[in-house]
């Protein structure tokens, strides 16, 4: 925010800025404001400023002065004017990027009405460069912006023509296009030495977004066809690392010539959608049918390469284009879930977001290659070894399970390589007697097991990052045990143990002489019982009460340290029950005036105390946090929890507010919501500064009944749309059995009681068969199939509820 003088007088040559120019309240350009506000984070990434000029009320120059100035934006190039923009034409963060990239690019962007002048560019280019051709229904959509940012970086290399013409889209396509939706070719014009010749087109099969974009103009600027002398397995293209199958056609000396034609022919067909390699039999030993002559590799981690025979071009195109045909030929078992979900079209949107997201990502392998599968057999062998060994019990064919697999791939690709972590999962649909043992009753189930110890189960958030931290934290003892002094001091640092100095977490030092036996005990039970999630450690050494002075406090007694031991806060222990020393560890790690987020809001709403929460565009002003924390560090802090909420960082609070008033109010707001009672909302005054003295008196008024509620939230319960699912109900008694084959082992009967489970104890297999043909189920091949094949029909009878 700058003076016009101040503005003028710093305007570098070639340097652009848009700028606003507005007297000191202007209420009617808040809205506009806000928009360029979010915007200028985006235009600096091109270096591109934005100001917001201050007029004086006096001042009568030509932008503060002229008639409808307070309407108008203007782009500058130095102190050269480029464009005057109305601000109803800047109505949000892509139409201010998209509109000023474009009148700063209009030399490199052309712009074109009809046939005749696309036309025209096209033979200007041909034989020297490439062109972006794309159409949008409308200049300052997400659309406009994405390509004008594609301009901005590739500007140099292609020439990008734009057009909003839906005639002149109608008259460059073969089919009938929707108008209503943006398009994008690629004209390969450089190819074309003949005038005569017409430039090859490539459409943009994805919505138009930077990123995609970007993706295919990479694919555009890739060869055509690459000829590769060694091991599929080991080659790798563009094509691959953009998430797009390839093609190898396999080649021989005799026959190059003609390869080589047919590999352009189906690079042309499937440019944007696979790359093609010729591969030459002469030069690479392949260990394949000698009549293969097609090979397909495609993105999927751990994905065998498969080697065809096809009859023509046509077949080819075909294994890309037809994604039934592709799953076909990589795996049986998901076409016949294709089938399956043709055959329950009401399962396409699911009412549970859990279950939509994992049924939306069920064809992605999971990259477990770093997590121990356990079975029966190799169970407690496992979990013999020195390292503490983390278990994750879940069910294959259960949502919420398959959720948490996914971040539990997540943790174990973040701890790579950390040493002393162990992780391992148990699917207890093929293992039930195992998970019965541990007495594994609910899915998932996360547990730590340490050699001579009790498990510790783990009872968090399922993030990521909660994972991460639960697992590291369980690595060490829960409280612990420092011997000296030096150890103490370190380990309030955060510098002690070695193992998580890298690990930012609060440290909890608790400090006991001899004669505080009662409340050590308590402390060292509630640390059984928080280990994982916090970190605890504790010096009873003989010289404690050196350390408890230092700090001034008297054994027994709490040391906290947060921000890596740079405050350290002593905490009298004057309950000594174990339940009154956990829940003041908890209450004592929640921060004094915390950001709310979508992760930490069970924490602070389990308190049950009312709300005295500040909404806010993004961080909050200094003068705001120091009032709030004063008050919060005040002694009204135990009746309430003082709080905020960045909505640019949690955006579900535009939501908050669109439920507490009919529109979003103007921000900051300060609101008083008491969800455990009444459910009352009510906003402090905007006319007032948000000091601790403003806050307490209208806070008394509030408890006197003085002040009414801008709104009374809905008494109803939040409950699921439907009701869940009673599996065990509605399933089968039984598995049904398949037909006895020689050789087949029948299929195991859901056990009815610990002693009927064969995989489980070992029983002897049923006397038709031999003890070599038949063994437990998951040793062998033949024991698996009747297993997978019970599996299959129960999923399916799951997918028709």
């Amino acid at each position: 925010e700058l003076s016009p003088q101040h503005y003028f007088s710093g305007l570098e040559a070639g340097k652009a800025s848009l700028a606003f120019f507005t007297p000191s309240v202007s209420p009617g350009a808040q809205p506009f404001l806000e928009q360029i506000e979010s915007s200028a984070e985006a235009l600096q990434d091109y270096g591109i400023s934005v100001v917001k000029v201050n007029c004086p009320k006096e001042d009568a120059s030509r932008y503060c002065g002229r008639e409808n100035a307070l309407r108008k934006a203007f782009l500058f190039r130095g102190n050269r004017l480029i464009r005057e923009f109305p601000t109803d034409a800047l109505f949000d963060v892509n139409s201010v990027v998209a509109n000023v990239l474009f009148a700063l690019l209009f030399n490199e962007v052309k712009y074109v009405e009809t046939l005749a002048d696309l036309e025209n560019t096209e033979n200007v280019l041909k034989g020297k460069s490439n062109m972006v051709f794309a159409y949008v229904p409308a200049t300052g959509t997400a659309e406009h912006r994405a390509v004008m940012e594609a301009a901005f970086v590739y500007g140099t290399t292609h020439q990008f023509v734009l057009t909003t013409e839906a005639a002149l889209l109608k008259a460059t396509s073969h089919d009938d296009p929707d108008v209503s939706s943006a398009w994008l070719l690629f004209c390969h014009c450089q190819l074309a030495t003949d005038p005569a010749q017409p430039c090859r087109r490539t459409a943009l099969g994805q919505p138009l977004t930077l990123l995609n974009i970007h993706r295919h103009l990479k694919l555009m600027g890739a060869p055509l066809v690459t000829e590769v002398a060694e091991d599929p397995e080991k080659v790798s293209t563009v094509h691959l690392q953009l998430g797009l199958p390839l093609v190898f056609i396999l080649s021989q000396k005799e026959t190059y010539e003609a390869d080589r034609r047919t590999a352009e022919f189906v690079a042309w067909q499937l440019l944007g959608k696979a790359g093609v390699a010729l591969l030459s039999r002469d030069l690479v030993d392949l260990n394949v049918l000698h009549r293969s002559n097609i090979a397909l590799k495609t993105p999927d981690e751990g994905m065998p390469i498969q080697y065809l025979v096809l009859e023509d071009t046509d077949e080819v195109i075909t294994l890309v284009e037809d994604k039934s045909k592709v799953k076909q030929i990589q795996e049986d078992e998901e076409e016949e879930e294709d089938e399956d979900e043709e055959e329950n079209n009401n399962q396409d949107i699911q009412d549970d977001q859990v279950v939509e997201a994992v049924s939306r990502d069920k064809k992605r392998e999971l990259p477990l290659e770093q997590v121990l599968v356990l079975t029966e057999e190799n169970f407690h062998s496992s979990l013999s070894e020195a390292a503490p060994t983390v278990v994750l019990f879940y069910a294959s064919w259960e949502a919420v399970s398959l959720a948490v697999l996914r971040s539990y791939s997540e943790v174990a690709a973040h701890l790579k390589g950390t040493p002393g972590v162990l992780l391992s999962r148990v699917n207890c649909w093929d293992w039930p007697g195992l998970c019965s043992q541990e007495n594994v009753t609910q899915f998932p189930t996360i547990r730590i097991y340490k050699e001579g110890q009790q498990s510790g189960t783990y009872n968090g958030m399922w993030g990521t990052e909660e994972l991460s931290s639960f697992i590291l934290l369980s690595q060490v003892s829960c409280p612990l045990k420092l011997a000296t002094m030096d150890e103490a001091e370190g380990y309030l640092r955060g510098e002690f143990p070695p193992e998580l100095s890298s690990h930012h977490h609060t440290s909890l030092l608790g400090v006991f002489s001899t004669a505080t036996s009662e409340a050590k005990a308590a402390f060292e039970e509630a640390g059984n019982i928080l280990s994982g999630h916090v970190r605890m450690g504790m010096y009873f050494e003989d010289d404690a009460l050196a350390l408890s002075r230092k700090y001034s406090v008297s054994p027994p007694a709490l040391l906290l340290a947060r921000s890596g031991g740079r405050s350290v806060e002593g905490i009298a222990l004057s309950k000594h029950s174990v339940q009154d020393v956990v829940q003041m560890i908890r209450c004592e790690l929640l921060d004094i005036f915390p950001e709310i987020t979508v992760p930490n809001l069970p924490q602070y709403l389990q308190l049950r105390k009312p709300f005295l929460i500040l909404f806010s565009a993004g961080g909050i002003s200094q003068m705001e946090s120091k009032e709030m924390l004063k008050l919060a560090k005040g002694g009204a802090q135990q009746a309430f929890v003082a709080c905020w909420l960045n909505l640019k960082k949690t955006p579900v609070g535009h939501g908050i507010l669109r439920k507490y008033f009919s529109t979003t109010p103007s921000l900051p707001v300060l609101l008083w919501v008491n969800l455990h009672a009444g459910g009352q909302v009510f906003k402090f005054p905007p006319e007032q500064s948000i000091t601790e003295m403003n806050i307490l008196s209208w806070l008394e008024k509030l408890q006197a009944g003085l002040e009414i509620p801008s709104s009374t939230l809905s008494e109803e319960d939040w409950k699921p749309p439907l009701p869940a699912y009673d599996f065990l109900q509605m399933m089968e008694p039984s598995v049904p059995e398949l037909s006895a084959r020689s050789g087949d082992t029948a299929v195991p009967h859901p056990p009815k009681s610990p002693e009927g489970d064969t995989a489980a104890t070992g029983e002897e297999p049923p006397q038709e068969s031999t003890a070599e043909e038949v063994g437990s189920p998951g040793r062998d091949l033949r024991g698996t199939a009747s297993r997978l094949a019970a599996r299959d029909k129960q999923g399916k009878r799951h997918s028709e509820l």
